[in-house]
């Protein structure tokens, strides 16, 4: 048994802070402030999950959190901020400041997934979360996918795995 929830981000808010530059037509670099305040969404959700938790109905030892796109900078940034509260999560072509990754290593587990060709949100954000990761010893998944775009939502909800890991 387990409640799943598949909150959506209103227009006009984010799940996670970033700052982005520009040229003409194209994002030349997107970077990631971290705020110990999260998002007016993000402090709703967490306001849900709080709610939950007194409710003596959830085994708080396995509460996960996932998110794709802007979803996984969400998840990413969440877990850094509340690293106790979420046992695994999973982040889909999503990116954050690395150096945040100190403040969950070994508290919440973590699977990455990228497509090598995503056009929107580069590879390198998760590749070099998986690096820091590992060097911390955390427990860390990386799954990239060849040829795939922003899409590799498609590729991760395939993985057999995923749920087997999650609820382990």
């Amino acid at each position: 048994p387990a409640y799943i929830l598949f909150p959506q981000c209103p227009p006009g808010d984010l799940w996670a802070y970033f700052e982005t530059s520009r040229e003409p037509g194209r994002t030349v670099e997107i970077s990631f402030p971290f705020h110990k305040k999260p998002t007016d969404v993000s402090l709703t959700l967490m306001k849900l999950v709080d709610s939950l938790k007194r409710s003596d109905k959830i085994d708080i030892s396995r509460i996960y959190i996932g998110g794709l796109s802007q979803g996984g900078m969400g998840v990413l940034d969440l877990i850094a901020t509340y690293p106790r509260v979420f046992a695994g999560a999973f982040s889909i072509c999503g990116a954050g400041n690395v150096s945040t990754a100190t403040k969950f290593a070994g508290k919440t587990a973590l699977w990455l997934f990228h497509g090598d060709a995503d056009d929107v949100i580069t590879v390198s954000f998760s590749r070099n979360y998986y690096k820091k990761l590992q060097k911390l010893k955390s427990d860390v998944v990386y799954s990239e996918y060849p040829g795939v775009k922003h899409n590799s939502w498609v590729n991760a909800f395939a993985e057999p795995a995923l749920m087997y890991w999650l609820f382990s």
